[in-house]
């Protein structure tokens, strides 16, 4: 990948966590088999819905937690570099089974190289848009790539990789 479109991508999306857990002498490799590189990365968070409950007698309040959702991922303008990403997209459509995956989103720096992995469990593609072609622009294989998931965990990737 030249360093002009390695710069200008720095979010890759991996369908198997335990590719973010590779030696250093591979890092290349993996990076090179990532199916889809993006610009854009938002949604990498969780949200906790808390309940004020005001206890007789009292005139201050507790807050209680009621329920835990994550958001999704959402990776924008990006290029495919494999048919995965939109297989997995039609696995959810046609066979739902096959269509939870486990993944990772890993962050490069300007050198290329990875600075941070968050790995999502049980991820299903539940959007995908392709791009607006116009004859004079340039259009990427993948506006938009949305991931509801059930996890994420974030992790520093020079504690994994080997990139101290």
């Amino acid at each position: 990948m030249s360093d002009d479109i390695q710069n200008a991508y720095r979010f890759l999306v991996l369908l198997d966590p335990t590719d973010a857990f590779i030696p250093r002498e591979l890092i290349t490799l993996a990076l090179e088999r990532a199916p889809g590189s993006f610009q854009s990365c938002t949604g990498l968070g969780a949200e906790l819905e808390v309940t004020t409950y005001a206890e007789g007698g009292r005139n201050d309040y507790v807050q209680l937690p009621v329920r835990h959702s994550w958001n999704r991922i959402v990776l924008s303008r990006g290029i495919a570099r494999d048919p995965v990403l939109f297989a997995w997209y039609e696995a959810g459509l046609f066979g739902s089974l096959g269509a939870r995956r486990d993944g990772a989103i890993v962050m490069l720096n300007p050198a290329g190289i990875p600075t941070m992995f968050w790995t999502f469990s049980r991820g299903l593609a539940a959007r995908y848009s392709g791009p607006e072609f116009r004859a004079t622009q340039d259009g990427l294989a993948i506006e938009q790539l949305e991931i509801a998931h059930e996890g994420l965990k974030s992790v520093p990737g020079p504690a994994l990789a080997g990139v101290v």
